[in-house]
């Protein structure tokens, strides 16, 4: 399994920034690679992404979200998960932090993940959805649920 864990600081209440990040469907606007996200019902999406030539769909479970907290998702076949955590800094500002785990395929994958090809990606993901959010300094919309932590 390999993990990263990435941090950025948002000029945006931790509010604007929790709300963004629940528009899933947003993300291909920010991340590296994801060519379309399809949200199927509160707590499923389907994701398309293409790296390196290499495309795949997967649907994800949204495990636990809380609002201006936390959004906590894992793949239907438990190949990645992962968490999004929001903590308030002040009034104007937030932190968003990332932690990832997956089960990396192939070879180029493993080298990648040796070499910390991913910990950039989502670095520069991170990087992207500031610049992204503090652009708009506003929130294009946002989910307000609840789900509880399923184990």
């Amino acid at each position: 399994m390999t993990s990263v864990t990435q941090s950025v600081d948002v000029e945006v209440p931790v509010h604007v920034a929790y709300n963004q990040w629940t528009q899933f469907e947003e993300f291909p606007r920010f991340m590296g690679g994801v060519e379309s996200i399809t949200q199927l019902d509160d707590t499923h999406l389907r994701w398309e992404i293409s790296v390196d030539g290499v495309k795949r769909d997967y649907e994800t479970e949204i495990t636990e979200q809380h609002p201006d907290e936390r959004v906590a998702w894992r793949s239907a076949d438990g190949s990645h998960a992962g968490v999004i955590t929001f903590h308030r800094l002040s009034d104007s500002s937030a932190r968003v932090t990332a932690q990832l785990d997956w089960k990396p395929e192939g070879v180029a994958e493993h080298v990648g993940a040796l070499i910390g090809t991913d910990d950039r990606q989502v670095k520069h993901d991170l990087k992207r959805f500031k610049e992204f959010i503090e652009q708009r300094g506003q929130e294009s919309g946002g989910w307000r649920g609840d789900v509880p932590r399923k184990s």
